[in-house]
Order: C-alpha cells, then structure tokens, then sequence
C-alpha cells in the first residue's frame, strides 16, 4: 500500500462538485429524490470515515483539536441516521410511498435500497467502535473549550 503526502487538493476538488451540484442540477421546486439521499448519505459516511482517522492520530497529540473533531465525528453520524431515515421514507421510483411500519422499522426494500442500509451498517460498526450511546443522544454539542 502506498502512502501519499496529505494534501488538502481532493478534498476541495470533493466540495466544489457538490457546490456544482447544488447550484445546477437541484431543481428549487422538486423534494430530495431517494437516488439524491443515497449519494448525500454516501458522501455523509465517507466524511464520517475521514473523521474518524483525523480523531484517531489527533486526539492523543493535540487534546483541544482531537476533542473538536470527536465532536463533530458524533453530529456527522447523527445526520448521516437522519438521512438514511429521509430515504426511507421518501418516495419510491414508482412514485408509492413505505409504510408507516416499514419506516418505523427501518426495513430495506430490496435493491438497491438495501445498499444505502448496508452502507449505514457498515459505518455504524465504526461508530460503536468510538462513540458511546450516551453520546450519541446527548443533546449538548459536545464543544469543550480549552
């Protein structure tokens, strides 16, 4: 495996494609479609891996900057949960709506549904990993000034 000096350029070249996204293909009037929650919900757990390696190197180097990425790790995975629910709970293709049992127990609908939940489980191994459940259902920020 090879190792490449850190350089910021991918993750700017990352955020001007959404900036292009949002300002010239998201149509003002139309609600988030499910194939628009499935790639924001990759996109939310990819930045929730990212994350997660700067916590890990950070935090025991530099307490006050690992604290604040630990934090912002935790909200990241709580709107990574709120989006994997909106995708539930948006209409399918065929323009149906999920049952209210269906979205209450959160069930994949098959394919490719089940890749945005597959996803989320993957990711959610990490986050058990180092966030506590207290954690994630604090209702403070988390911010600790130093």
């Amino acid at each position: 495996m090879h190792h490449y000096p850190p350089s910021p350029d991918l993750l700017r070249l990352a955020t001007s494609a959404l900036d292009v996204h949002h300002y010239t293909s998201r149509p003002e009037q139309d609600p988030a479609s499910r194939a628009e929650l499935d790639a924001i919900h990759a996109h939310a757990c990819a930045l929730y891996a990212l994350l997660d390696s700067h916590t890990a190197t950070t935090r025991p180097q530099v307490q006050a900057e690992g604290d604040q990425l630990h934090a912002a790790r935790i909200r990241l995975w709580q709107a990574t949960e709120h989006l994997h629910a909106a995708y539930h709970a948006a209409p399918r293709e065929d323009g149906r709506l999920p049952t209210r049992e269906a979205c209450a127990a959160r069930l994949a609908e098959g394919a490719p549904d089940l890749t945005v939940c597959q996803r989320h489980v993957a990711t959610s191994v990490r986050v058990r990993r180092t966030t506590t459940p207290t954690d994630l259902r604090a209702d403070f920020t988390g911010l600790v000034r130093h």
